[in-house]
C-alpha cells in the first residue's frame, strides 16, 4: 500500500524544482516507490569543495530535498512539511560519478514525519546516512 496521499511522480518532482538549487546542482529524481523516492547528485565542479570530494553540505541538500519531498507527498491534501532538523554522517569520501540517495519514512505522525535518508556511490558503498525530522503544518 503506497504511503502517498497526493499525485506524485518523477515528472512532477522535476518540474516543481526546476530553476531551484536542486537543478543547479544536477539532482535528478529517479524512482518513486511504495513508500520511498530516490534521486542522484553527479560529483562534478558544481558540487566538489576545493580538495576535490562532493561537498558535504550537497550531500545535505539531497537529503533535505528527498525528506521534505517525501513528507509532503505523504501529508493530507492542503497541509505543508517544514523541515524541524537534519543531520547526516559523512562515511565515505566521493570524488567522482554520482552518489544516490534514497529516502524512507521511520515515523509518520500528523504532526511530525521523521526520514531516513542513505546515501551510495556508484559502487553502492555507503557515503552518507542522514535523518530528518519534519513539522506537518494544517491548513490555516
Amino acid at each position: 500500500m503506497s504511503l502517498w496521499k497526493k499525485p506524485i511522480s518523477l515528472d512532477e518532482l522535476t518540474a516543481i524544482h526546476a530553476g531551484t538549487t536542486v537543478a543547479h546542482l544536477g539532482i535528478e529524481f529517479l524512482e518513486v516507490g511504495e513508500d520511498f523516492v530516490r534521486a542522484r547528485v553527479p560529483v562534478d565542479a558544481r558540487t566538489r569543495q576545493p580538495f576535490g570530494l562532493l561537498h558535504g553540505g550537497v550531500s545535505v541538500v539531497l537529503a533535505e530535498t528527498l525528506g521534505s519531498v517525501g513528507a509532503h507527498y505523504s501529508a493530507p491534501e492542503g497541509h505543508r512539511a517544514v523541515g524541524l532538523e537534519i543531520n547526516a554522517n559523512h562515511l565515505r569520501a566521493t570524488t567522482s560519478g554520482w552518489v544516490t540517495a534514497t529516502a524512507r519514512p521511520v515515523h509518520i505522525g500528523r504532526s511530525t514525519q521523521v526520514w531516513q535518508i542513505d546515501m551510495v556511490n556508484d559502487a553502492g558503498e555507503p557515503t552518507c546516512s542522514s535523518r530528518i525530522t519534519m513539522a506537518v503544518l494544517a491548513p490555516r
